[in-house]
């Protein structure tokens, strides 16, 4: 039987210097999840802009359906991306846009009450209306995933601690891990040491680390999985993180042991690193 996972997040222009492409971790994890043959689910907000029409257009490109995305009195949301030499990306992101106030509403409580999980990350949760909708729609979820997608300075740990609460299923990268060591005052110097204090503090079932080149780290049932990952060419790091996200929650939904779990979502974030932008088109034979 398909599974169902409705995503909440930015939806938004990611601006390189040699032009536009669509984006938002988000909306690259619901697009990620629909490649993936899960009937994908994505509420957010666009503005009442040629901006706005442009994304609606790209996802109906990729017969995703954009039912649940409101428009906006804000303008739809850009982030201008610049890549080091390392081709690792940082984000200018612009606010407010229409993301920071998406509405609640009983289409959005019932997309949420009809998944088998729901997706969300700390980003959407840095202006208050956003926040709140999300924090409404948690209260009906069957299996929360927390991909908490620090992007500062749009996080605090109170919130963090809110949505940590919540969580099912975390992913974090290193650097996140490192930001939580030092605000929630975790012990132990291992990564699986500071997995297990979050466990702990937060009875989180699954936590998944990711550490770039190195591969990713997932903790469950109290046991460390490891994978070392897939040596690629970098074209840029943006979409690679999401495009693991999703891979791992669509293999879970699907049943898979842990390990060919963070195998399959390893492939494919580095298959989507090798490529330019964050939504490369890929079908099964990036599994093989």
């Amino acid at each position: 039987m398909q599974k169902t996972v409705t995503s909440i997040g930015e939806i938004l222009w990611d601006v390189f210097p040699e032009g536009k492409k669509a984006g938002g971790s988000s909306m690259n994890v619901a697009l990620n999840l629909h490649k993936q043959g899960i009937n994908s689910k994505f509420i957010s907000a666009i503005g009442n802009d040629d901006l706005g029409k442009e994304l609606v257009d790209f996802l109906s490109s990729q017969n995703f359906k954009s039912t649940l995305i409101q428009q906006s009195d804000l303008p739809t949301s850009t982030v201008d991306v610049k890549l080091d030499k390392s081709h690792q990306a940082t984000y200018t992101i612009v606010e407010p846009v229409a993301w920071d106030a998406i509405e609640l509403s009983d289409e959005l409580i019932d997309a949420v009450k009809n998944s088998d999980a729901f997706v969300y990350c700390s980003l959407t949760c840095r202006n208050e209306k956003s926040k709140n909708t999300i924090l409404a729609l948690l209260k009906h979820a069957k299996l929360k995933i927390f991909d908490i997608n620090l992007r500062p300075p749009f996080y605090n740990i109170e919130t963090l601690k809110t949505l940590l609460a919540e969580a099912d299923i975390l992913k974090v990268n290193e650097h996140e891990l490192l930001y939580l060591r030092e605000e929630l005052s975790l012990s132990g110097s291992t990564d699986e040491q500071l997995l297990k204090q979050l466990n702990l503090q937060f009875d989180i079932q699954i936590i998944c680390l990711t550490v770039g080149e190195k591969g990713a780290y997932v903790l469950n049932d109290g046991h460390l999985h490891h994978h070392k990952g897939y040596q690629v060419k970098v074209a840029d790091t943006v979409g690679a993180g999401d495009s693991f996200l999703a891979t791992f929650i669509s293999s879970y939904l699907n049943g898979y042991p842990i390990d060919t779990v963070l195998d399959r979502a390893c492939k494919v974030g580095a298959f989507v690193a090798s490529q330019v932008g964050a939504n490369p088109d890929y079908g099964d034979e990036v599994f093989m």
